[in-house]
């Protein structure tokens, strides 16, 4: 389990909203046929970044979901769109919301509720 202690900054604290990152895109996950998008998104606040992980459905209404974790600069260099959603489930917590959860975020762990 990644540990990245908490530091109290706005990106902890779900609504996330995008106003709030820089985003760099890492590319798409076709893993099981999800076409996951990907992205590091930096928070402007504290410099701290973010895994982010959106997948939608579309022939399933309410099917949107995302995962958003705090990545350490380490691990940076190693991820890869297919390894996103392993790594999030290895973390101690991460926000995570969507139609599919009727929600706009809350704090999780574990397994990523990700497929269909």
């Amino acid at each position: 389990m990644k540990i990245i202690p908490k530091i109290n900054c706005t990106c902890e604290q779900p609504p996330l909203h995008y106003f709030n990152y820089k985003k760099t895109s890492l590319g798409i996950d076709v893993t099981n046929g999800r076409y996951g998008e990907v992205s590091i998104d930096e928070c402007i606040h504290c410099g701290r970044k973010w895994l982010h992980y959106f997948v939608e459905y579309e022939h399933y209404s309410r099917s949107g979901r995302w995962y958003s974790g705090l990545i350490s600069e380490d691990d940076l260099s190693v991820i890869i769109p297919e390894n996103a959603i392993q790594y999030l489930e290895s973390l101690e917590w991460y926000v995570y919301g969507g139609s599919y959860f009727a929600s706009a975020g809350s704090i999780g762990s574990g397994k990523a509720r990700i497929d269909l």
